[in-house]
């Protein structure tokens, strides 16, 4: 492993301990360890996710899955503000080549203090659509932008994610996870999730527009200046907000956003071809 892996040493700490129980955990199923997200792309803070992806040999029996969910529990308790920021999967080395929806559904956990590792599962059409187009979008990410800390390079696994997969991936977002909440604009209640919703918006709309990914900040001060107003005071905000998960949103930011989603369903229709 890099003995620096990134500019964070509350972060290296952290990931040492996870790569090296990993490791001894998996053993002849251990494949690689990568990062990505703002670690690789750039915009990084402490109210970030440390995004990573284990990849192994083969999908894991129940008896790995019971010791790598005990393994994240333990990893939570660690005295660093970065040990509930963990946001990862395990995926088989045979699905992170190429998409393939039977085995779409791999073992992942979500940052957060009572979150555990757990086997997705997916009923949900709208969700499964979603999810769908963020594995092509991780899939580019970590082909793109990850960052090895064992392992292979990433593109002896993953086949090359063209810009018109990319748009169509972003376009699932949009349909099965965005527009939904129009119809539940009580998610949006907090500032972490409205946040999290408006600067997803500025990158699908980036993505849309050029065919690649970019990181949040990069993709907010493109839409802040592009797309112009009410967009920029929103997206200002915005960041004002993320620091700031736990607290209510505004009533004028719930609807801002709201508005935001309507606005970007109609920008997606004039760029389908």
């Amino acid at each position: 492993m890099l003995t620096t892996p990134t500019p964070y040493p509350e972060v290296n700490m952290v990931l040492t301990v996870l790569l090296s129980e990993v490791q001894a955990i998996l053993g002849e199923q251990f494949i690689g360890f990568y990062l990505y997200g703002s670690l690789a792309y750039g915009g990084f803070d402490q109210d970030s996710d440390v995004d990573f992806v284990v990849v192994t040999r083969d999908e894991l029996p129940e008896i790995l899955f019971s010791r790598l969910q005990a393994l994240h529990a333990r990893i939570a308790t660690l005295k660093s503000w970065c040990a509930t920021q963990l946001e990862g999967s395990y995926i088989p080395m045979q699905a992170l080549q190429l998409y393939d929806p039977v085995h779409a559904l791999h073992l992942h956990i979500d940052r957060g203090r009572e979150e555990r590792l757990q086997r997705m599962q997916l009923d949900d059409p709208n969700l499964r659509r979603a999810w769908w187009g963020g594995w092509v979008l991780l899939r580019a990410a970590l082909r793109e932008k990850g960052l090895r800390l064992a392992g292979p390079a990433l593109e002896t696994l993953i086949d090359p994610v063209s810009p018109e997969d990319l748009r169509l991936a972003t376009l699932a977002i949009l349909e099965g996870w965005a527009a939904p909440l129009l119809e539940h604009p009580a998610e949006l209640a907090h500032c972490g999730y409205q946040s999290y919703t408006v600067l997803t918006l500025c990158r699908i709309i980036y993505t849309l527009e050029f065919g690649a990914i970019a990181s949040k900040p990069v993709a907010a001060r493109w839409a802040q200046t592009s797309l112009g107003e009410p967009w920029t005071v929103l997206i200002e905000r915005t960041w004002a907000g993320r620091h700031n998960p736990g607290l209510k949103a505004l009533p004028e930011d719930i609807d801002g956003t709201l508005a935001f989603i309507r606005f970007t369903l109609e920008y997606s229709k004039t760029l389908k071809r």
